[in-house]
């Protein structure tokens, strides 16, 4: 897929910091010493957490992040404006620098898989996800999304947290009902498609979306975008492209909105 370089992140997140109304933060280092970067911005009480690169070959997340941003912080844009005056929202474009700079595909500087590390991060192997937990732990979440790319799957899906201990129908179908909301926006995003569900309590911890959901009770999803092409609407001259990256953030981002008015589609 399209590289998203170190140079263009600290770049993105420059200007997001330069935006009326953002905070930057350091969550902490990597074990390089690399900032694990944070944008906070907006006035309500709905503490919402955007995150991607967990693995940092899937470069079209970070492409995702820069529209999500591009909306968040333009004073016109009125998705923009209504998640800004309803929500808490805390934006981490790229969650593992280390991998990023060193041209891994799915680990750290020490080899680790980060989104295997969220029931126990450690400072010796992965204080990137220390830092982020930590800081998820001082705010809480209502709404999370973690940004990924999927090498196997041609399309657009997202992925809940089934079988996590605390399960309820209730709780997932806060989950569900966005997706609905997602899959009746944009033709680019399906449900047909995905990963097999956990089975009753046998949800991987270690596995972000699914402790994020049972640490804070949150709606936590996985969104997985493809390395090609999205099969449903194919792009032979372009296929999944940084371009629909950007669009698909600012669809998730309308949906959010109405998820956070209570609609269903």
């Amino acid at each position: 897929f399209a590289p998203y370089s170190m140079e263009r992140h600290q770049d993105l997140v420059a200007e997001a910091a330069a935006s009326e109304g953002v905070s930057y933060r350091r969550l902490g280092e990597s074990l390089d010493g690399r900032a694990i970067d944070c944008l906070d911005m907006g006035e309500g009480q709905t503490q919402v957490w955007l995150y991607a690169r967990q693995h940092p070959g899937e470069s079209m997340a970070e492409w995702w992040m820069e529209g999500a941003l591009e909306v968040l912080t333009d004073p016109a844009d009125v998705i923009g404006r209504v998640l800004r005056s309803k929500c808490r929202l805390h934006v981490v474009p790229n969650c593992n620098p280390d991998g990023s700079f060193r041209g891994h595909l799915r680990t750290n500087a020490v080899g680790v898989n980060l989104n295997r590390e969220w029931s126990e991060p450690s400072a010796e192997k992965s204080p990137e996800v220390l830092a982020i937990r930590n800081a998820m732990d001082e705010s809480g979440v209502d709404f999370a999304m973690d940004v990924h790319g999927d090498e196997a799957i041609p399309a657009v899906f997202l992925a809940g947290y089934e079988g996590i201990p605390s399960w309820t129908e209730e709780h997932g179908e806060r989950m569900y009902r966005y997706q609905r909301l997602l899959a009746r926006r944009t033709p680019d995003f399906q449900t047909a498609k995905g990963y097999v569900r956990s089975a009753t309590g046998k949800a991987n911890l270690g596995i972000s979306t699914n402790l994020v959901a049972e640490r804070y009770g949150a709606c936590a999803m996985t969104l997985e975008m493809p390395f090609k092409d999205n099969d449903d609407w194919p792009d032979v001259a372009q296929g999944w492209s940084p371009e629909r990256c950007k669009a698909m953030a600012r669809e998730c981002l309308g949906a959010l909105v109405e998820w956070l008015d209570g609609a269903d589609a």
